[in-house]
């Protein structure tokens, strides 16, 4: 399982969100089981703001805007469109239990899911995002403007708040690739693309590269 975890914002941009969220109306704010499918529903104890509020809407943009122009996130996740973003809080007792997503959403199919980290990591303890793969489990607690972007697929917790308050933007993203490991073999073949071009420039070999890149992505894109 490939886990991305980026700076998407810088930290001053992260603290405008934030208080802006934190602005809104204490009854924006609603119980996040709303949003769960009936068997995550079980294991879900958080608060998400309203996603129709006028702040919710706006800074949902900020983010989304973003993340079609970061050109890292765009070559690892190719995507067709960003879905379902929402705000969600947890305080002192507040999580989420070992869960997956819902394949797919009335605005899209879920291929991979992000967390973008917002609150200080230093204004609360525990909140970690957990990842699980068939052997181990990647614990997620990033800095202020970072996010982490998964497989869908994958069963993931929330780490009980022990204290303080944690304020993160999920969402989904429905990829042009539906598949996992052919959207990582074209992330590492990109990748390794721009690299070559970075450091030696333009060639007629390089070309090559791209051109077998953008025709096998026409083959596995959907």
């Amino acid at each position: 399982m490939e886990v991305l975890i980026h700076k998407l914002i810088d930290s001053s941009l992260a603290q405008e969100i934030l208080e802006c969220l934190q602005s809104a109306p204490i009854s924006s704010w609603v119980d996040g089981r709303k949003t769960a499918g009936s068997h995550a529903a079980i294991s879900k104890n958080n608060l998400q703001l309203d996603r129709d509020s006028i702040v919710s809407k706006k800074q949902s943009q900020r983010i989304i805007e973003k993340i079609y122009s970061d050109t890292l996130v765009k070559s690892f996740t190719l995507p067709r469109r960003l879905h379902s973003l929402m705000f969600s809080k947890s305080t002192t007792g507040m999580g989420y239990g070992t869960h997956v997503d819902n394949a797919y959403m009335s605005t899209g199919r879920s291929d991979l899911s992000f967390t973008l980290f917002l609150s200080d990591p230093e204004s609360y303890e525990g909140g970690a995002l957990n990842i699980q793969s068939l052997q181990d489990d990647k614990r997620v607690r990033l800095p202020s403007g970072h996010i982490a972007i998964y497989p869908s697929t994958s069963l993931h917790s929330v780490e009980e708040v022990s204290s303080g308050e944690r304020i993160v933007c999920v969402g989904w993203i429905e990829s042009y690739v539906k598949s996992n490991e052919d959207r990582i073999n074209l992330f590492t073949l990109d990748s390794g693309a721009r690299g070559l071009l970075a450091k030696y420039g333009r060639s007629e070999e390089l070309d090559l590269v791209f051109q077998s890149y953008a025709n096998l992505l026409r083959r596995l894109g959907n």
